[in-house]
């Protein structure tokens, strides 16, 4: 006898059957989508004009010309982005609900005393983006154009220089905490709510040093109102060529970045999800999706799902043990 298949199932087996059409050999992505195709909800839970909202909106409309269906970016901001991911984890599991989450989906755990999901269990990996580099800037009044200098300086006056960055627990923070651990220096950390308003004191010299990512740091560098120190990744940013990495210059251990990357909900088909890769892969490799992620400071990756998963659990092992170290928390 056969069972009726439930609604959430028949309309994972419509995207699928979508999924794979356009997947398939001699398919031509531009011309896939059709005008009565549902809509893919992409969840970035950041506010408008963040960089995760900037990446998703660079890549969004490639995207859905490649999966056949358009993409409509949905901003659920607020607590590091908690609303917004209980929001996808609890989402159909039809590959037409996405999220686009950032480094701080593996931080949350451990600032947050409980959460309504579970960061690895509740989500279905799909795929790593990509990175996103910092750069440690000083203020110029510092005297320290390089990383020894400044490592020297802040060991010669111990507690005397504040870091600021955009909030307890997020990456600017852990970027720092593991610059004072790394270099064994005594620095103190300045939360601000947003990166506008540390931005504005680092320039201003309320505090003296800090990371921030390269496209809020290029111009400031050009200006002269920042000093370039050291770039937190292993290797060199291409658009900042002549600024070494901390871990070339000072402090050998030092790597640091954060990262995107496309999820679903728990438990998706197999088959969606590998379709779902194929095409972020593909959209990844076109040359204007390619440039303007590259204007948003990301290294693309795109690593599929198979890596994906193990990549984020590792991340949240290693961001664990910093915050630890930092002894940060929000509730």
């Amino acid at each position: 006898m056969l069972t009726p298949l439930s609604c959430g199932t028949r309309r994972a087996l419509a995207v699928l059957a979508t999924l794979a059409a356009i997947a398939g050999p001699g398919a031509n992505p531009a011309k896939a989508q059709s005008s009565d195709a549902k809509p893919i909800r992409l969840i970035v839970p950041t506010q408008p004009g963040s960089q995760a909202d900037a990446v998703a909106r660079a890549m969004s409309q490639s995207l859905g010309k490649n999966l056949g269906h358009p993409i409509v970016v949905e901003n659920l901001a607020g607590a590091g982005g908690v609303p917004g991911t209980q929001q996808l984890v609890r989402a159909p599991k039809d590959g037409l609900t996405l999220g686009l989450i950032s480094s701080n989906h593996v931080i949350n755990p451990f600032i947050y005393k409980s959460l309504p999901y579970d960061a690895l269990k509740d989500i279905t990996p799909i795929a790593v983006v990509g990175t996103l580099p910092l750069v440690l800037v000083v203020n110029p009044s510092v005297p320290a154009s390089n990383t020894k200098d400044l490592v020297a300086l802040l060991k010669a006056k111990p507690g005397e220089f504040n870091y600021g960055s955009s909030g307890n627990g997020t990456v600017l923070h852990l970027a720092g905490q593991l610059l004072a651990s790394e270099a064994k220096v005594d620095i103190r950390h300045v939360p601000y709510k947003g990166a506008g308003n540390y931005t504005t004191d680092l320039v201003g010299g309320q505090v003296q040093l800090g990371f921030l990512t390269v496209p809020a740091v290029a111009p400031l560098i050009k200006a002269g109102k920042l000093k370039a120190i050291g770039v937190s990744t292993r290797q060199r940013v291409p658009t900042l060529p002549d600024v070494p990495t901390l871990a070339e210059s000072g402090v050998p251990q030092y790597s640091f970045d954060a990262w995107l990357a496309v999820v679903g909900p728990a438990d998706m088909p197999e088959p969606v999800v590998t379709a779902t890769q194929n095409r972020i892969q593909a959209t990844l490799q076109e040359r204007d999706v390619r440039e303007a992620l590259a204007q948003q400071g990301l290294v693309v990756t795109g690593l599929g799902a198979a890596a994906a998963a193990p990549f984020i659990k590792s991340e949240m092992d290693r961001h664990g043990r910093i915050v630890k170290q930092a002894g940060a928390t929000l509730n």
